[in-house]
């Protein structure tokens, strides 16, 4: 089946989001690999990949590395190989003179990106496997760009002289990965105009879940798939997260590099949980961690007086699988020796075994294949 294939049918649909996050996308991977085991069980077919169960998969940065090369068929066992195997190739570190631009070259991290989905795969080519959506921004024009291989879209029209379809598809997940600071920018040619793009983790879609939904659903992207708790299913799946916590900062200290250093994170992860709360807020959760004190996770329980969505009934039914990786967050999952500080980074790279590990035990705490009742 190919992507095409899964623009009209009959629901339900399955739709996966994978957040941003640099090398912690290690983690992502353990997750995915409890939920590629799952599918394979209950749909009695040990070959199956996650590309086969989901329609529709998006992500941002690391994200859209990993969802490009499922919507490509690769098995999530393939995609950690790569991070294994090539994650310093990832993070190439940059020439003392361009440093003060970006910590990291990108050539390296090209030619890899371009060995991974064959550097002659285009964001349209009929070999993808589901409908895939990645995030980008576009700094030309100081705006996010949630780009899909929707044939119906608008900017996938053949005619134009600008289809999206057209780009190639290791560019745009390069550029969804041009972390500011980190890489440096992606310029992609649309039409007879090029282009400046950088990381779409510094748009609000880090954590693609509700845009991925609007995009299957709203009438102005062309797809306008049913909505229902039995007829849609999305799964989010993050990096991890940690809360700060700074006792000795004083009004004094918010300087400019302060401020320059600490609000994009604020903002990122701020825009983070707002998509995971919508989710909740409009779907059916059926599993996720809890967002913060005062509204706890928003599942349903036959005890709680307050309803905790805002539709009785809920547009699609909705999971979500994260990592704390905090001190606390880790010493529940049983790894107090792991360091928060060697894992939070998006580029730690010294530290994938461990980043492994805390996917591995968040998948085997967390995923269950009840998650997925009525969608199997």
């Amino acid at each position: 089946m190919g992507y095409r294939d899964r623009l009209d049918g009959v629901a339900p649909r399955k739709m996966l989001a994978l957040d941003g996050g640099g090398i912690r996308g290690v983690l992502t991977l353990e997750i995915l690999a409890a939920v590629e085991d799952i599918v394979r069980t209950e749909c009695h077919n040990g070959d199956m990949v996650l590309g086969d169960y989901f329609d529709y998969i998006g992500g941002t940065s690391t994200g859209a590395i990993i969802a490009a090369g499922l919507a490509r068929g690769m098995s999530v066992s393939e995609i950690r190989t790569i991070y294994h195997d090539h994650g310093e190739e990832m993070f190439d570190k940059a020439s003392i003179l361009k440093r003060y631009r970006y910590k990291f070259d990108s050539d390296r991290l090209q030619q890899l990106m371009q060995t991974t989905y064959d550097k002659q795969t285009t964001f349209g080519d009929e070999t993808l496997k589901t409908l895939l959506m990645v995030v980008l921004r576009n700094a030309t024009t100081d705006s996010p760009w949630p780009l899909s291989n929707n044939p119906r879209a608008k900017y996938n029209d053949p005619t134009r002289a600008d289809c999206n379809l057209n780009l190639p598809l290791w560019q745009l997940v390069r550029a969804s990965t041009a972390a500011p600071t980190y890489f440096p920018p992606e310029k992609i040619k649309l039409g007879e105009k090029e282009r400046v793009f950088v990381d779409g983790g510094v748009t609000m879609y880090n954590n693609p879940a509700f845009q991925l939904f609007l995009m299957a659903t709203l009438g102005a992207y062309r797809l306008r798939w049913q909505t229902g708790e039995d007829k849609m299913l999305l799964v989010s799946v993050g990096t991890g997260t940690a809360a700060k916590e700074d006792d000795t900062l004083q009004p004094g200290d918010m300087n400019l590099l302060y401020n320059a250093a600490s609000i994009p994170a604020a903002l990122m992860s701020a825009a983070l949980i707002e998509q995971d709360l919508l989710c909740r807020a409009f779907g059916r959760c059926r599993h996720g961690g809890g967002i913060d004190r005062e509204i706890g996770d928003l599942i349903d329980r036959a005890d709680d007086e307050y309803s905790p969505g805002v539709l009785d009934e809920r547009l699609f039914t909705y999971v979500r699988y994260n990592a704390d990786l905090s001190a606390d967050g880790l010493t529940e999952l049983g790894l107090p020796r792991i360091r928060p500080q060697d894992v939070q980074k998006m580029d730690s790279v010294t530290h994938i075994n461990e980043l492994a590990q805390i996917g591995q035990r968040v998948a085997e705490r967390d995923v269950d294949a009840a998650h997925f009742n009525g969608f199997l």
